[in-house]
């Protein structure tokens, strides 16, 4: 008898665990291989790009360029977006390590990333192009 008192909680909890308000979009690989890529290999003025400390060292690990190539084959991108697609939420990029590690704490980063924070802003052109891949747009 206490089951049958149970049973109708039971069958929304597990309903609502299955569906999210909010399905997120799969992450598109064509959109990381043209945008957020050249981001992890764009200079900016005092700091090391993301892919010299992340080819090598850490646990985000960037496949390593070959020597003189100026971007990664498809074959190495596959491999790429397969380590960044452990470090993001699809379909919010708040709860992403991959935005939230290099963005300042007072825009809501995290307060400690080795490399330095890159953006200071959620408004950078940068930390937009890639929370708007992981959203799906």
């Amino acid at each position: 008898m206490v089951f049958a008192q149970w049973l109708p909680l039971v069958c929304i909890l597990i309903t609502s665990a299955q569906t999210s308000p909010t399905s997120a979009q799969p992450l598109d690989f064509e959109t990381f291989r043209t945008k957020v890529q050249p981001i992890l290999l764009a200079k900016h003025p005092g700091f090391a790009r993301c892919y010299v400390c992340h080819s090598q060292g850490t646990p985000f690990r960037l496949q390593p360029l070959s020597p003189g190539a100026p971007a990664w084959t498809d074959e190495e991108s596959r491999k790429n977006f397969d380590a960044v697609r452990r470090l993001v939420t699809p379909g919010d990029p708040t709860k992403s390590r991959l935005l939230l590690m290099p963005l300042s704490a007072e825009a809501g980063g995290v307060a400690f990333h080795p490399g330095g924070k890159r953006w200071t802003t959620r408004d950078d052109p940068e930390w937009q192009t890639i929370a708007a891949w992981i959203a799906g747009k």
